[in-house]
């Protein structure tokens, strides 16, 4: 059985929206967009890179699909340890407005409830599964327990406002801290998985 794992990166006020780039989700009046850029270095990026070389495939939502698919089939070729296994591997999008075929190699939509879906990717054989953004899905996945480990990237900046991981209302849910490391620019690199399980 396959774990879902997810990678987030967040401020220290638990903002997840539009890290990437000045208009990569404006929803909300959201103005912060880039906030991630200040603090990434090359600790930062062999933990993406690792990340990325573990997966079996890529679970994401359709707006993070999107701009995944907007920018890493003609990245530079610098951007290549990035690049290459999100082009290559599988990618499963949980998606109410696309159809098939998508544009982007390798893409598939998760067909009927998001939630079976995934369970049934899970049970799959191979390497485990990994989601980016898509804080949406995930509010989803959190709340039918199918979250396997949380791997935040906590960012020394407090923005006050934007879509966050963790949302009033979420299920109360222990978490027991597995690994962590900072960035020489003072970003937590956290691993957690359920404390329960």
């Amino acid at each position: 059985m396959r774990k879902l794992i997810v990678n987030e990166f967040l401020t220290l006020d638990g903002v997840m929206q539009a890290p990437g780039g000045q208009d990569e989700d404006r929803r909300g009046g959201f103005e912060h967009g880039g906030w991630q850029q200040p603090y990434f270095d090359e600790i930062f990026a062999e933990a993406i890179i690792t990340g990325l070389a573990e997966a079996g495939g890529f679970v994401l939502g359709r707006r993070t699909w999107e701009i995944f698919a907007a920018y890493w089939p003609t990245a530079p070729a610098e951007e290549r340890g990035v690049a290459d296994p999100l082009n290559n591997l599988p990618k499963y999008v949980a998606s109410r407005t696309l159809s098939e075929p998508l544009g982007w190699t390798g893409s598939t939509l998760i067909a009927g409830d998001v939630a079976e879906g995934v369970r049934l990717l899970k049970s799959e054989s191979g390497k485990d599964l990994h989601l980016f953004g898509s804080g949406d899905l995930v509010q989803t996945l959190m709340g039918d327990d199918l979250i396997d480990e949380y791997r935040l990237m906590i960012h020394p900046v407090v923005l006050g406002s934007g879509t966050r991981l963790f949302r009033e209302g979420n299920l109360r849910r222990p978490l027991a801290l597995t690994e962590t490391k900072t960035s020489t620019t003072g970003v937590l690199i956290t691993t957690y998985r359920p404390a329960d399980g």
